[in-house]
């Protein structure tokens, strides 16, 4: 019985991606790829990030599978359910059976299984995939096999969770000859002047941020051993030759003990290659840096979320704002570009706390950041505390979580001019240090007139 993997992430109608083109590859949907074959199960991989929704309904057309897995999350799901329905509805392709799995699924069972999916994949996808096929195809006992939902007689059937994978060495690596590497490498040299690829050497995060999902890989921290980490980075090299590594690992720090192993291996098996990662600042010193550095790293993300420690305390970060900024600066003095990511429009947030933030944000002086308005996420912390307060709650087919809207501070359009406030703010400020006089100016007016705009829907 044939199994197809595949998603429904387009390029071609992501008009934001359109003007950043930094598209990685579904390395989730390729570990899984990777052990049905290491079980002698054959799939095809069908990734649909440079294709239409046509040509991948067409490659379904042709290989006729009989079991389809999808990918899923909250910003593809209106695809993904769309995706379902031709799927089921029309006889051409054969009434697949559609698995799903991914971040979206954990708390939105009744959902999803009410698009016509016919089983559903709970947490970290590789065995529950596995046994789930080798059940469909002998018509096994589907209640044996741990994580996963299903319908039976018009009643939801949820087994009990599964064991997460404790040992990560275990895992094949992921098949990244079934997907157009070529194309991602070609539309990152193209549009940024050098090529990327993803790693991923840990699973799970031990922190408790209360935005943050956990619905995959739980509250846990398992690490693949330093020694395979340094021989992908080493394949990846000789095989399609990149110019960058992201590592997509939510803290790569967070094990010093890890890290130096980590670089004594990349230099013994002459398997650096520039890369970039995220981590937190209060797992990070001058010595953490100096190995960083040496290992090939050219960027590190500290999260940082705002420049209010009374906002970080109510997010559960647990981390000192001044330590953030200091690490930032030390990051910088050594060499090595910086990222921070920043968050407003949390509950609890006022006009001083953005004020705060701004000010973080001159003097931490990050090469990069990222600004987004707080939106909740079904299973978070987050979701919980403002489940009672929610305003705008779009129907659940057709709308992402990011169209949630709960009761803040200020009104939901407030926050998007607070963004625009931040970022011609500081980018005047930075054009000023730089001599700009005239650029800076007008970004100072543009901040004039976004502070202006806040106070209006205040």
């Amino acid at each position: 019985m044939s199994i197809l993997l595949t998603h429904a992430y387009y390029l071609s109608s992501d008009v934001k991606e359109q003007k950043i083109m930094k598209p990685y590859p579904p390395l989730g949907l390729l570990y899984v790829s990777g052990y049905l074959i290491s079980k002698n199960v054959a799939n095809n991989v069908f990734d649909s990030t440079f294709y239409t929704k046509a040509q991948q309904l067409d490659f379904i057309l042709e290989k006729k599978p009989q079991i389809i897995a999808i990918y899923t999350n909250l910003m593809t799901k209106i695809e993904v359910v769309s995706l379902i329905k031709i799927l089921k509805t029309e006889p051409s392709y054969g009434f697949p059976k559609i698995i799903l799995g991914g971040p979206d699924v954990t708390y939105n069972i009744e959902n999803y299984l009410n698009t016509g999916a016919d089983f559903l994949v709970i947490g970290e996808g590789e065995e529950t995939t596995y046994e789930l096929y080798q059940a469909i195809v002998g018509q096994g006992d589907f209640d044996s096999i741990n994580g996963i939902a299903f319908r039976r007689n018009g009643n939801t059937v949820q087994t009990p969770a599964r064991t997460k994978f404790r040992e990560l060495d275990q895992l094949p690596l992921p098949n990244r000859d079934a997907i157009p590497n070529e194309k991602y490498l070609q539309t990152w040299k193209q549009n940024h002047g050098e090529s990327s690829m993803t790693i991923s050497t840990q699973r799970g995060c031990p922190y408790t941020c209360k935005w943050c999902s956990t619905a995959v890989y739980g509250q846990s921290y398992r690490r693949r051993p330093a020694q395979l980490v340094a021989q992908e980075m080493k394949m990846l090299k000789e095989k399609y030759n990149p110019d960058a590594i992201w590592f997509v690992d939510d803290v790569f720090t967070i094990s010093h003990k890890w890290l130096t192993a980590f670089h004594e291996e990349v230099v013994k098996q002459n398997a650096q290659i520039r890369f970039e990662c995220i981590t937190r600042a209060e797992r990070l010193n001058e010595e953490i840096l100096r190995l960083l550095k040496e290992a090939g790293c050219f960027r590190i993300w500290i999260g940082a979320e705002s420049g209010s420690q009374k906002i970080i305390d109510l997010m559960d970060r647990r981390v000192d704002i001044h330590h953030v900024k200091k690490m930032i600066q030390q990051t910088n003095a050594l060499g090595i570009e910086t990222g921070t990511f920043i968050m407003v429009g949390y509950p609890g947030e006022t006009e001083e706390d953005i004020h705060e933030t701004i000010q973080y944000l001159k003097e931490a002086n990050p090469t990069q950041y990222t600004i987004t308005v707080a939106y909740p996420i079904r299973g978070t912390a987050l979701y919980s505390e403002i489940e009672n307060d929610i305003t705008v709650k779009p129907d659940w087919q057709n709308s992402t979580d990011r169209q949630i809207d709960f009761k803040r501070k200020y009104p939901r359009k407030y926050y998007d001019y607070a963004v625009k406030k931040v970022v011609n703010e500081v980018e005047s400020y930075r054009e000023l240090k730089k001599g700009n006089t005239i650029k800076a100016l007008k970004l100072k007016t543009k901040s004039i007139l976004a502070g202006g705009l806040m106070k209006v829907n205040r």
